[in-house]
């Protein structure tokens, strides 16, 4: 199969599938939908279209801060074609009422919501608050770092708190290439430039 027959079948997928937000959050009262959602009707849809969805879960640490990182790929049966999307959110450091496996399978959950609403380019922003929705796609943006390929998180030098668009920002002026905090800590220290 070609890659662009793979497009075709992923693209077809992408516009035949149909995730409402059928639930309702008790209290912004808001409408959203979960990964469960989504991967209820896209399973149907990547089975006509002989496309494969899997999901995978890496945990990186940024500032003693855990944040769960989801990538959701869909290939072709023949596993020659791919394509994928990325999400990450960080662990609350305590909940009540859920033990760490629970915390972190919440974050996991919600990583894996945004990578396939990135992959099928479904629309998330809920009827709430639309600035507190753009403040955190803004802070869960997917940036990867030009030099350890890790998505760029956010950090907190003491004084302020830098979102991923900042520090890519910051970094690509800077060293001329778009850097994690540490990455760009490394090149500053050894006075390396693009």
């Amino acid at each position: 199969m070609s890659e662009n027959t793979f497009l075709q079948r992923f693209a077809s997928v992408q516009a035949e599938l149909k995730a409402p937000k059928a639930r309702t959050n008790k209290f912004g009262g808001y409408k959203y939908r979960s990964c469960e959602d989504i991967l209820k009707a896209a399973k149907p849809l990547l089975k006509k279209h002989s496309l494969v969805l899997t999901m995978t879960d890496t945990i990186q640490e940024a500032n003693g801060r855990f944040y769960v990182v989801a990538t959701a790929i869909v290939s072709d049966t023949e596993g020659l074609h791919t394509i994928q999307a990325t999400a990450c959110a960080r662990e609350a450091e305590a909940k009540k009422g859920m033990d760490d496996s629970q915390i972190t399978g919440t974050a996991s959950s919600y990583a894996r919501k945004y990578a396939l609403n990135g992959l099928f380019c479904l629309d998330d922003v809920t009827d709430a608050d639309s600035a507190k929705q753009e403040a955190e796609d803004e802070l869960f943006a997917i940036i990867p770092c030009a030099d350890c390929k890790y998505n760029i998180l956010p950090h907190n030098d003491g004084k302020r708190s830098y979102t991923p668009p900042q520090i890519a920002a910051m970094t690509k002026k800077a060293f001329g290439r778009e850097l994690c905090w540490k990455c760009a800590e490394k090149a500053r220290d050894s006075g390396k430039k693009a």
